[in-house]
């Protein structure tokens, strides 16, 4: 069992920025892939950017403001949010898949509760 836990959200002005933090349990969390999600009110959950050995991977519509990055001795994964609009507001989930790939279309095994970003125009 992997216990998934978010930090970081809150409240920002347009153009702001935000650090959300993952902290991930397990003792092989260097070999997970971990990815970052998020759910607008009324809207489907959909991949914001995922992280493994092989490197990231983002969406459209964050690449250039948001960076995922990872500290392994800290089991921890994070996500820079710069640049940030209206419509980036959600819950942020983080998740880690186990088989390693860290993408949109991976099979993520645990899930957070997800932390609150909301951006005001």
């Amino acid at each position: 069992q992997v216990q998934v836990e978010e930090s970081g959200g809150g409240l920002v002005q347009a153009g702001g920025s935000l650090r959300l933090s993952c902290a991930a349990s397990g003792r092989t969390f260097s070999s997970y892939g971990m990815g970052w999600f998020r759910q607008a009110p009324g809207k489907e959950r959909e991949f914001v950017a995922g992280i493994s050995w092989r490197g990231s991977t983002y969406a459209d519509s964050v690449k250039g403001r948001f960076t995922i990055s990872r500290d392994n001795a800290k089991n921890t994964v994070y996500l820079q949010m710069n640049s940030l609009k209206p419509e980036d507001t959600a819950v942020y989930y983080c998740a880690a898949d186990l088989s390693g790939h860290g993408r949109n279309w991976s099979p993520y095994d645990y899930w957070g509760r997800g932390t609150q970003v909301t951006v005001s125009s």
